[in-house]
Parts: C-alpha cells; sequence; structure tokens
C-alpha cells in the first residue's frame, strides 16, 4: 500500500497505474467499482469484508471515509493491489470542504463502460438514490442490522425511500430462508390460513420476512418474538396442519410438515463477506424485494 497524503484524483489514478505495473499485471480484469461510506473505526472490517468478496467479483474498491467538513479541503488516500485482493483498492480520506463534495474525487476513479456498487456497512443517507454518492451507483447496499441510530427503525426507512437499484443485507439475509419456505409449499400444495415469523425483538430480516410472506400469500402473518439468534421459527397453518421451520441455535434447522417425519436442514447464518459478494451478482432492480418494502411500508403505517 503506497501513502498518498494532499493528493487528488489524479494522483490515485495514477497510482492505479504505478501499481499495476509493479505488479507486472498493466491489466487486471476488473468487472466493477465498489465504493464503501465508512467511518474511519469500521473502515477496517468492512474493507476485509469488501477483500473477500473481492475474490469472487475482481473489482477497483473505493473506500471513502468522510470526516469534519469545516476547514480547508483535503484528500489523503491509501492505494495498492495484491495482499488478498483480486483488484486494485484505495482507501480515500477526505477532510475539510471537499466532504460536501465527495463525487468530486470518486467520479474520476470510477472504472469506465463497468457497473458501480456502493455500500453503507452501518447508517446509510436518508435516500441513497439522491446522495451525491449513491447517485453514481446502479446498486445501493445499506444494511439496517449494522444500523448505529435508530436501529429499530432502520428496515422501515429504507423501505419508505426504496429506489430502483436499492437493497439492504438484511434482505439477503433471508434468501436461504425464502427458498426453504417457497420448496415448502411446492411440496404441500395446501392453502395457508395464517402464519408467524418468531425472532429476536429488532430483526430487519424478521420484519421483511413477515412483509414477504403477507404480500405472497395473503394472509396475516403474526410477528413474534425471541431470544434469537435472529430468526428462531416460522410456521405457516394449514388444515391438514402445521408447516414449520425451527432454527434455535443459528445453524441448523427443523423442518416439520404435515404427515411427514421432521427432517434436519442446514441453515446457518452467514457472515457478511457472503452476503455482499451475493447482492453483488445482480445490478438489475430486484421487483421481489421491491414488492416486499411496499408491504412492509403499507403496514407499518397501518
Amino acid at each position: 500500500m503506497i501513502e498518498l497524503i494532499d493528493t487528488n484524483a489524479s494522483g490515485i489514478a495514477a497510482e492505479f497505474v504505478a501499481a499495476r505495473v509493479r505488479a507486472g499485471s498493466p491489466a487486471m480484469g476488473m468487472v466493477m467499482t465498489l465504493v464503501i461510506v465508512v467511518d474511519e473505526d469500521g473502515a477496517p472490517d468492512a474493507m476485509r469484508v469488501a477483500r473477500q468478496a473481492s475474490h469472487e467479483h475482481p473489482a477497483r474498491v473505493l473506500g471513502v471515509i468522510l470526516g469534519d467538513a469545516r476547514g480547508t479541503g483535503q484528500v489523503n488516500a491509501q492505494v495498492g493491489t495484491g495482499d488478498g485482493w483480486t483488484g486494485e483498492t484505495a482507501l480515500i480520506r477526505l477532510k475539510g470542504e471537499v466532504v460536501k463534495h465527495p463525487e468530486s474525487v470518486v467520479l474520476p476513479l470510477l472504472l469506465p463502460d463497468s457497473p458501480v456498487s456502493m455500500w453503507w456497512p452501518s447508517d446509510p443517507p436518508p435516500e441513497p438514490s439522491t446522495d451525491p454518492l449513491g447517485r453514481l451507483a446502479q446498486r445501493r447496499i445499506t444494511d439496517a442490522a449494522a444500523a448505529v441510530r435508530g436501529k429499530g427503525k432502520a428496515i422501515h426507512a429504507q423501505c419508505a425511500s426504496y429506489s430502483p437499484g436499492n437493497t439492504d443485507l438484511a434482505w439477503t439475509r433471508i434468501t436461504p430462508w425464502r427458498a426453504l419456505l417457497a420448496a415448502a409449499l411446492d411440496q404441500h400444495p395446501l392453502k395457508i390460513s395464517r402464519g408467524s415469523v418468531t425472532a429476536e425483538r429488532i430483526s430487519p430480516s424478521a420484519e421483511l420476512l413477515v412483509a414477504w410472506l403477507a404480500d405472497r400469500l395473503k394472509v396475516t402473518i403474526e410477528r413474534k418474538t425471541s431470544k434469537g439468534p435472529g430468526i428462531t421459527e416460522v410456521v405457516l397453518e394449514t388444515r391438514e396442519g402445521p408447516i414449520r421451520i425451527s432454527r434455535g441455535d443459528g445453524r441448523l434447522a427443523t423442518f416439520s410438515s404435515p404427515g411427514r417425519p421432521d427432517r434436519p436442514v442446514a441453515l446457518k447464518r452467514r457472515q457478511l463477506p457472503e452476503l455482499l459478494a451475493e447482492e453483488l451478482r445482480r445490478l438489475d432492480e430486484d421487483d421481489v424485494y421491491a414488492a416486499t418494502t411496499r408491504k412492509l411500508a403499507r403496514m407499518h403505517v397501518s
């Protein structure tokens, strides 16, 4: 990693070229730009997660730390390749006036003719799609479960400000749950009369799962509370008996259905690198997530 003090976008871009030459790889086959907006304390963990995700998606990764907006503008950066990265990386620290216009530094560093994804590991802007940096991206990734401010309302704020291209890792976390429930209903084409989702008191993923089930099944889905971890049980009631998925340890679930013996199902809670990699696989609008956000927004208002 090369340290650049009081630099600019041109200086960072020149160092990217120099780093590729030093590595003996003038062309690196990167498929996208990933921009991470993070604070100083969260930067090491966020960059580590991005590095692991980049093994599946070679990218130019730009970490952006927005510092104090007072005073004269200054741009400092750490730029490099290698060390476990499959592409290029820069951790950019902004101070002073330039904090109000971060896009002026980031825009010239985006890979040409390739998609841009934006990730806020903790507190995102109120409306990611209208944020100066968010406007640069086709995919905007937030994480309501990692919110520091207003944790209990974070997913509702994201649903209220939904725009095509937005997604949240709380939604990504329930991909295995949704797949298992869809498979269960394929095996048991029974009419569902009602259901319930049980999870920790504050669980954005549980709120989304309730909304998804209610939207798809057109029945009342009750939200119940447990000690966790995460989502611990989903029950769908039918005339022949309940379809039940219980996961008390965050790793192995028990799948119960009418007229069949219980069976264990792997349902491990996934880590951030896997979640981020999943979201980077698609850049089009997620229509199912869009419908779920609308449903949750309506349920929250009512």
